[in-house]
């Protein structure tokens, strides 16, 4: 599933997955396990109230490299295609 995040439909970091949750663009949330749980809750509390499944990722290494980037990421979110 962490595969899906090759793509170009997808926003990293913790404003842009909470815009994209807001703006009901957000598909699914990948949220990685080793990222500081102040950070995530709120995001995966306003994943739940919009019905957005979340996925873990072991770490935020890994959730980087998913999503194309040299560093790590907290957050990632799968969007709508458009």
């Amino acid at each position: 599933m962490i595969q899906e995040l090759s793509g170009p439909n997808k926003v990293v970091g913790a404003k842009q997955a909470k815009r994209a949750l807001r703006d009901g663009r957000a598909v699914r949330l990948f949220m990685a396990m080793d990222a500081d749980p102040r950070l995530l809750q709120p995001l995966v509390q306003e994943a739940v109230n919009r019905q957005v499944p979340v996925s873990q990722v072991s770490t935020m290494k890994e959730l980087g490299a998913a999503c194309g980037i040299a560093v790590g990421a907290a957050v990632a979110v799968l969007t709508k295609e458009g």
